[in-house]
């Protein structure tokens, strides 16, 4: 029996489709002890972990593996002063140590920040200052010590520093002091309700904020592994993202361990397609999820055949129907898109693969009740545009939403506001019972009366081959209250002038409804983003 049996009750159909889902936990669960620990007791030789990077190296770890290593980290980090509640960045990028490090913290009842490697040393400050770190882990690549040294300077930090694979000035090789350390650890008492993670949200409209999980977070995450990634005991799932980033926590580790499934890491820098599917390939990947910008590579590089691909799951950005079509024709499986955020787990997905539709949230996860309701509260008809709010029922709203913002309480009531939590993203619901993802509730753009979601303006100006990128927002008009204005870096061979303007326009305008028009036009060098690379549309609206 799976290991995730032991904390849920769910309810499926006669097709395995999931009605309804509950979690049981005792109240001091903690996923280093009750999860990795007894998995590597019962099955102590059972796949965990499969590594790999652009060098040719090759690990592959066991639950007793993760277990053994988990527990050397922890007395090191013990020794070193670090204990429970204390908090502790990792910026480990996808080395295998990222899972020995955050297994280690879970088992000390610290609060692990994940981050990545990308950061500047402003942003870097920015976090230090915020979340009063005790220690950090980090990479030995790419000046990241350096810059930590800069950062941590600059605070006055006197945060304990370690780094993994190589000795750098300051900190301590936390890989060379793993050797001798003790391989037994004594259980730390720690609660459910402990803060256990935080992510920095990458602040599309306003500075990061922090979002704290509590140990609660990784069972939530059975939905995600299971029902939407497809991930299964004895599989080998393969999750993209970089350890610094809250989808890690949703591929790379959580629920993907509880339902039985190792995970694959590939540890690599740049994004090549073809050294992407011989890893599926080498190894046997059985799940894969990648954001869209992945897909759209490999359908335009050639897909190759991947036999042990069973499933392939994709969040983060809207979907173009051209790439979903050409990925299924070419290997059987449909592109099951799905939805949440940082301060969640999964929320939406396509859960069924027979109804699985381009470019659509899918339909919501039964752990959750959600609703679309407009600015005052009322729930909306479907094809109308409402936010995604999560209606608590009981205590199921504790498990899988965070539980709290840094530093900022003021900013959680104000989510949490009227007994729901806010999303702040807007969506509408066709008659289908099908969910569509129509952009941040704040950047819905209010033209004559009409409510216009961004992305489906910039889906067509993305057609025109003129555009490399664009981003739709609306800025006041007199006569409309706000007119939608394009802002568009343009592609290799292409210039600006009134021409070029009019003829996207004419374009564009042809293919949307006339309330949906683009009225103004920007040619830009390049966009503000933020770390992430999401576009700052507040910034490009303060400019407009």
């Amino acid at each position: 029996m799976c290991i995730y049996k032991q904390f849920c009750d769910e309810l499926v159909d006669e097709n395995g489709r999931l009605k309804d889902f509950t979690l049981e936990y005792p109240d001091n669960f903690n996923f280093g002890y009750d999860v990795v620990d007894k998995i590597a007791q019962d099955t102590p030789d059972k796949r965990a972990l499969v590594w790999c990077n652009v060098e040719g190296e090759e690990h592959i770890f066991t639950f007793a593996d993760i277990k053994k290593y988990s527990n050397k980290m922890a007395n090191v980090f013990r020794n070193a002063g670090i204990g429970a509640g204390d908090r502790v960045m990792l910026i480990l990028k996808r080395h295998y140590e990222y899972w020995f490090a955050v297994v280690a913290l879970h088992k000390l009842g610290a609060v692990a920040i994940p981050a990545t490697h990308m950061l500047t040393v402003s942003d870097m400050v920015y976090r230090i200052k915020m979340s009063g770190i005790r220690a950090v882990v980090c990479t030995s690549q790419d000046e990241v010590p350096q810059k930590l040294s800069e950062a941590l300077k600059d605070t006055g930090s006197d945060a304990i520093r370690f780094c993994v694979q190589s000795d750098c000035d300051g900190f301590v090789n936390l890989t060379d002091a793993i050797t001798d350390a003790s391989e037994e650890f004594d259980r730390v008492d720690t609660r459910a309700s402990d803060p256990m993670i935080m992510y920095f949200t990458s602040g599309t409209t306003g500075y990061p904020k922090g979002v704290i999980h509590d140990f609660t977070y990784p069972l939530a995450h059975i939905v995600t592994a299971k029902y939407w990634h497809r991930a299964v005991d004895g599989g080998l799932h393969f999750t993209v993202a970089e350890t610094g980033w809250a989808k890690a926590s949703w591929g790379k580790i959580y629920g993907q361990w509880l339902v039985g499934s190792a995970v694959m890491v590939y540890d690599f820098d740049n994004f090549e397609p073809k050294q992407l599917t011989s890893v599926i390939n080498h190894y046997g990947v059985t799940s894969f999820c990648a954001p869209p910008t992945v897909y759209r590579y490999l359908v335009r590089k050639g897909i190759p055949d991947m036999p042990s691909l069973k499933a392939a799951t994709t969040a983060g950005e809207m979907l173009a129907p051209e790439v979903f079509k050409r990925f299924t024709q070419r290997t059987g499986l449909p592109l099951l898109e799905g939805y949440g955020q940082t301060e969640t787990t999964l929320l939406m997905a396509n859960f069924d693969e027979k109804d699985a539709v381009a470019g659509s949230m899918g339909t919501p996860s039964p752990f959750y009740n959600i609703e679309l309701r407009d600015r005052e509260g009322n729930a909306v008809k479907p094809g109308e545009i409402g936010e995604v709010v999560i209606i608590p029922d009981h205590d199921r709203h504790k498990t899988g939403v965070f539980s709290s913002y840094l530093n900022n309480p003021e900013q959680y009531e104000k989510v949490w506001r009227d007994g729901v939590y806010h999303t702040g993203d807007a969506a509408y619901m066709d008659e289908n019972g099908r969910y569509w993802f129509n952009g941040r509730f704040d950047d819905i753009i209010k033209t004559g009366g009409f409510r216009v979601g961004p992305y489906e303006v910039e889906n067509v100006l993305m057609e025109h081959p003129a555009v490399l990128e664009c981003s739709v927002i609306g800025v006041p008009d007199a006569l409309r209250g706000q007119a939608i204005k394009a802002v568009i870096i343009l592609a290799s061979g292409y210039k600006p002038c009134t021409e070029l303007e009019l003829e996207i326009k004419n374009f564009c305008n042809q293919k949307l409804a006339e309330y949906k028009w683009i009225r103004l036009i920007e040619f830009v060098g390049e966009m503000p983003k933020t770390i992430s690379g999401k576009v700052r549309k507040t910034e490009l609206r303060s400019h407009a």
